[in-house]
């Protein structure tokens, strides 16, 4: 590996006119093919095996032509104080409404809430029901235009009017802080440097594969129908892991220059050692985001397959365009140490060896933990369980519009829905008999509407409604509290249940179908995918590491770790977006239950995510020890070579992750928040704290390989045993200064 690497490192630092051609040309082609593309339609939020998509299918196959799958929207009026919507003069006015919005051309249906039982008890809100013909994604301006405008007009006349549904459907944006989050990460850059040229190499390459990875995702976005949220999350870690990968490898490069190797040479050792860590901390990542198909949800699926992609593309360009950029750069990048006072502490001063005297802030910390490893061990589990704890009350559900921020008039259309007809208004639940089978469909269709009526928890059942062929019927049902809450979900439990009694008596199937049953549903689903999800993903990575680290206990020791990390992290998220600690400085306007895909999908990323620190840091520590030095010591000199890298590169993918809180979109919020909050407790507390303690206390335990298995392994060469013994040919000062002694 570490050879193959340092050969392409070699051809792209020569060839570098080719390789950035050959960049250029992917990111055109990628912005062509995004420029041109269809627009992207709704993403398919479709959840195969499952009762509530079963129902579903079974609509669109009995009641075609009714847009099952069409955006809605729901007009809500109401009257000022003292007066009623039934008023002759408001009677009026939104019938005015329901008459402009029925002019629309995508326009399927619009139910006069006057005709349609859709006005409150005491007469004070009224609501008109849209239905179009196509999602709201794929809406044309010129119809939300109509809607917002039809609104509009009944406000002039003096009524209360608000939006909600999803024909007003935005594409979330990211806000102002994903820009301060690059920004930050370029300060970290010129800081660890000290050099503008070497902190724009990584932003650079980052930010042109995350052009080709979001340009492709876009131009393939109407045909594989990906949703806005697959490219953001996709532009988030893409943007995390491209800069971390090239400032992995850019200062390997700087390394080894301050070893006085050539600059070709150095570019060549820096990708076969650094790269193959990099290769294989990408490899954890793609893995873990291609494992999300375990699910088997499929918005879910392409969201993971489409971040992986970026990954790829983002190892991809590190190893290939990192060196050719290093060699347009030139002497502008200079050796590791050579920098400026203001922002490196000035060149240290030099031992006979060329090393320097005083020990770095890596190493004092680690010579620290070392001395001190039950210690260190002890308060960072503990400091860990702590943050975890609020994770034991995780509720789970996913956002509607009670979630949005009150200044939205989603949110408001919402709220006026819940104080004129009951919290559960806003999540109806539609239940679909299918008395196909059965010999007196009409009465099957009354029993189960009786039923449901008997059922502690309901408001209101509106009568059945038939389709053509009179075998199967849809009924509403109005639970008495909001769709994310506990009572509701138990409602629709024992709805399933009656209707597998019904079933058993009549042959009849009764299916409980709407956006909360699906978002029960997922939500259950996500459930119970997490123990084989973390089984397979945790298993691929163990073994991928065991290859890399040839040893048993680091990566034990490592899967451990980042799942105290993971608890920690989901503990934070429970704490701010359930609880509401710090929710005014998050940007959180109502707290709820945290969105049910929330903890698989972080136990995805976050390890990758970690692994990549592990792959880093570890990797240094193994090429110490390998080469001759004892547990210790290797320790302390992975610390002293890649403990400020670590940093700046954990920084920066905070900051990334943390630019994302800005998002209008509450899941990629909560997604930015918790991503950040779990790399912080992974790199500062699990990576930095108890990963040296751990090794401390194991000594030469921690590399212990069987020595059959040591045998059936392959041997990918991570720590570039092999560049070391293949000789010195680019180095400028004495060849046998880097002599050590070779793997045994």
């Amino acid at each position: 590996m570490a050879t193959f690497l340092y050969k392409l490192g070699r051809l792209a630092f020569r060839r570098r006119h080719f390789v950035a051609l050959l960049w250029v040309a992917l990111l055109t082609l990628a912005g062509v093919g995004a420029a041109s593309a269809p627009p992207a339609g709704n993403s398919s939020f479709s959840i195969p095996g499952t009762e509530a998509q079963k129902a579903f299918d079974l609509l669109e196959q009995r009641f075609p032509g009714q847009s099952a799958d069409g955006a809605t929207a729901r007009v809500v009026f109401k009257a000022p104080s003292g007066e009623k919507m039934t008023d002759a003069g408001h009677k009026a006015t939104v019938e005015k409404t329901v008459h402009e919005l029925s002019d629309g051309s995508e326009v399927a249906s619009v139910a006069d809430p006057y005709q349609g039982n859709a006005v409150s008890k005491d007469g004070t809100i009224a609501y008109a029901s849209v239905r179009y013909d196509v999602s709201g994604m794929e809406l044309e301006e010129s119809t939300k235009e109509a809607l917002e405008d039809a609104a509009q007009q009944a406000r002039d006349a003096g009524l209360t009017v608000e939006i909600g549904g999803d024909a007003l459907q935005a594409v979330p944006e990211t806000g102002a802080t994903e820009v301060i989050g690059i920004a930050v990460a370029a300060v970290v850059l010129v800081i660890t440097f000290g050099s503008l040229v070497a902190a724009g190499l990584p932003l650079l390459t980052a930010l042109i594969g995350v052009g080709i990875g979001v340009s492709t995702i876009t131009a393939l976005a109407s045909a594989l129908e990906l949703g806005s949220t697959t490219s953001i999350l996709a532009m988030m870690i893409g943007l995390a892991v491209g800069i971390d990968y090239a400032l992995f490898i850019v200062s390997r490069y700087r390394a080894e220059l301050a070893e006085g190797r050539e600059r070709e040479e150095a570019a060549g050792r820096a990708v076969g050692t650094a790269g193959s860590a990099v290769v294989f901390a990408g490899l954890t990542v793609v893995i873990a985001l291609v494992g999300l198909a375990v699910v088997n949800i499929p918005m879910l699926t392409k969201m993971g397959v489409a971040a992986a992609g970026t990954v790829a593309i983002a190892v991809l360009i590190a190893l290939t365009m990192i060196p050719a950029l290093l060699g347009y750069a030139g002497r502008r990048v200079k050796p590791a140490g050579a920098k400026s006072k203001l922002l490196g502490g000035g060149r240290a001063a030099k031992n006979q060896d060329g090393r320097p005297a005083k020990a770095n802030m890596g190493t004092r910390w680690a010579s620290f933990v070392v001395r001190r490893p039950v210690a260190v061990l002890l308060l960072g589990v503990l400091g860990l369980g702590a943050a975890a704890i609020p994770a034991a009350s995780l509720e789970l559900g996913l956002p509607d519009d009670g979630s949005q921020p009150t200044s939205t008039t989603q949110r408001r259309a919402y709220d006026l829905l819940s104080e004129g007809f009951g919290a559960g208004f806003n999540g109806p639940l539609m239940v679909v008999v299918d008395a196909k089978g059965s010999d007196a469909p009409k009465d099957v269709f009354t029993d189960v509407s009786d039923g449901i009526e008997g059922l502690d928890g309901v408001v209101a059942v509106t009568p059945p409604a038939p389709n053509k062929a009179g075998d199967t019927a849809t009924i509403t049902v109005i639970p008495d509290s909001k769709p994310s809450s506990v009572q509701t979900e138990d409602l629709v439990h024992a709805i399933r249940d009656a209707g597998g009694d019904i079933k058993a008596d009549t042959g009849a199937e009764t299916l409980v179908t709407g956006s909360t049953a699906m978002n029960i549903d997922v939500s259950q689903k996500l459930n119970d995918a997490l123990l084989p999800y973390l089984v397979l993903v945790v298993g691929l990575a163990f073994l991928l590491l065991i290859v890399v680290f040839r040893s048993i206990l680091v990566p034990l020791k490592a899967a451990l770790g980042f799942l105290l990390s993971v608890m920690a992290a989901l503990g934070a998220v429970v704490a701010v977006f359930q609880w509401g600690w710090l929710s005014g400085l998050m940007g959180v306007e109502e707290t709820g239950p945290v969105m049910s895909m929330m903890p698989i999908f972080m136990v995805g990323v976050v390890f990758g995510l970690a692994m990549d620190y592990e792959v880093f840091l570890v990797t240094r520590m193994r090429e110490a020890y390998v080469h001759g030095e004892k547990p210790n010591q290797a320790i302390v000199t992975g610390f002293k070579h890649g403990a400020r890298v670590v940093t700046a590169a954990a920084v920066i993918m905070m900051a990334v992750f943390a630019g994302f809180i800005g998002s209008s979109e509450s899941m990629v919020k909560m997604i930015g928040f918790g991503l950040a909050i779990a790399v912080f407790f992974d790199a500062f507390v699990v990576r930095m704290a108890i990963v040296p303690a751990v090794l401390a206390l194991l000594g030469k335990r921690a590399w212990w390989l069987p020595k059959w298995l040591d045998r059936a392994l392959p041997n990918v060469d991570v720590e570039g045993e092999g560049l070391r013994t293949a000789g010195d040919a680019g180095r400028g000062s004495d060849p046998d200064e880097d002599r050590v002694p070779a793997r045994t």
